[in-house]
């Protein structure tokens, strides 16, 4: 059994080794401990520092992606490694490394495909009260929207097994954490949590400059995801709503009309009933499209986990990968042509190995 433990970077030669310091190399349940850095276009001694500190594998991003690019590239490259299980944390040592094996706990005992670090947040001191009611509102909508129980749903502190891996995939540029979970509940992944310990703040977040800009970006964020994998829910409440107020609006003109003997008055509240009656159409029409996507999305997704199964079957390496402090040849994580007994990059693909 491996264990891929992966941390996103970007300009963190700082923070970089008291992280480090704090992983295990040990697990119980586990072979073989590994450490995945990957470099979001890092500009400072970042992947220098990891070497220096014994990493064994490094995704090294050309450009600067975002967190939730680094972090499906790790996913991805974790998965190629031979990975049975792949930890992700944060490279700022916001999460306590001691907690690793509690957070993979449930997996290795059979439980659960995907772990999350719960927080806590509410004993979390260098929280404002603001930023803690965002996470409990944002928490909240991610639980009605995946059908799961996760208190703290915004935690980067978590932990997949190989199935799980496979199946997620995230296609947001800001953020993993919400859309993941919601794609567990919708899919044949166990989710599960576990109370872990957090460290006490080293510098401010890189991710939101100010609490405004967390609201703003965190707000939009659920309210994207939510109407992305709920449409429904989300375009019909609010067809209901302004069908609602038409419809009230409608009735009040239509008893003016008959109390005045068939003169009109209020004819304002005609036209802005029509109006909302139109938009509440407008509401329902996008719901039905939403829908629809919904659908080709759920069948994308069934599609590049084939393709992520036929990848590893092939032995294809990851992207963008570099040898840590060990230079050695990457496993693969399948049986690629090597193991089949063929010389790399010869012969056709068999049916076998494409898993048909």
């Amino acid at each position: 059994m491996k264990l891929i433990i992966q941390i996103p970077c970007f300009n963190e030669e700082q923070q970089l080794p008291v992280t480090l310091r704090g992983l295990p190399r040990q697990v119980a349940g586990f072979d073989v401990v590994e450490w995945l850095v990957i470099d979001d276009g890092s500009t400072d001694r970042t992947v220098a520092v990891a070497r220096e500190h014994g990493v064994d594998h490094i995704v090294r991003l050309t450009n600067h992606k975002g967190l939730a690019a680094a972090f499906q590239a790790g996913m991805d490259a974790g998965l190629k490694l031979g990975a049975d299980v792949i930890v992700n944390t944060d490279a700022d040592n916001q999460y306590e490394g001691a907690d690793v094996p509690k957070l993979v706990a449930p997996i290795i005992r059979g439980e659960a495909d995907m772990v999350v670090g719960d927080r806590q947040v509410e004993t979390i001191e260098h929280f404002s009260g603001l930023k803690k009611l965002l996470q409990r509102l944002g928490s909240w909508v991610v639980r009605q929207a995946s059908s799961t129980e996760l208190p703290d749903t915004t935690s980067g502190f978590r932990a997949y097994n190989r199935e799980a891996a496979l199946q997620v995939q995230a296609v947001s540029k800001f953020t993993y954490t919400l859309e993941t979970i919601i794609q567990a509940g919708k899919l044949l992944v166990a989710v599960e949590h576990v109370p872990v310990r957090t460290n006490p703040k080293t510098r401010e977040s890189r991710l939101f400059p100010s609490t405004a800009a967390y609201v703003r970006r965190n707000a939009l964020s659920i309210f994207r995801i939510y109407s992305q994998y709920q449409p429904l829910k989300v375009f019909w409440g609010g067809a209901v709503l302004f069908g609602t107020a038409a419809v009230g609006m409608f009735t009040y003109f239509i008893v003016d009309f008959i109390s005045r003997g068939g003169h009109a008055g209020h004819v304002q509240l005609l036209i802005a009933g029509a109006v909302l009656f139109n938009a509440a159409m407008l509401l329902g029409a996008l719901g039905v499209i939403g829908d629809l996507l919904d659908a080709q999305r759920i069948i994308s997704q069934r599609t590049f986990e084939r393709v992520r199964r036929i990848e590893l079957q092939l032995g294809v390496q990851p992207s963008h990968y570099e040898p840590g402090s060990a230079p050695s040849p990457p496993p693969t994580g399948g049986t690629g042509p090597e193991e089949r007994g063929q010389p790399p990059g010869t012969g056709a693909p068999d049916r076998e190995a494409l898993g048909v």
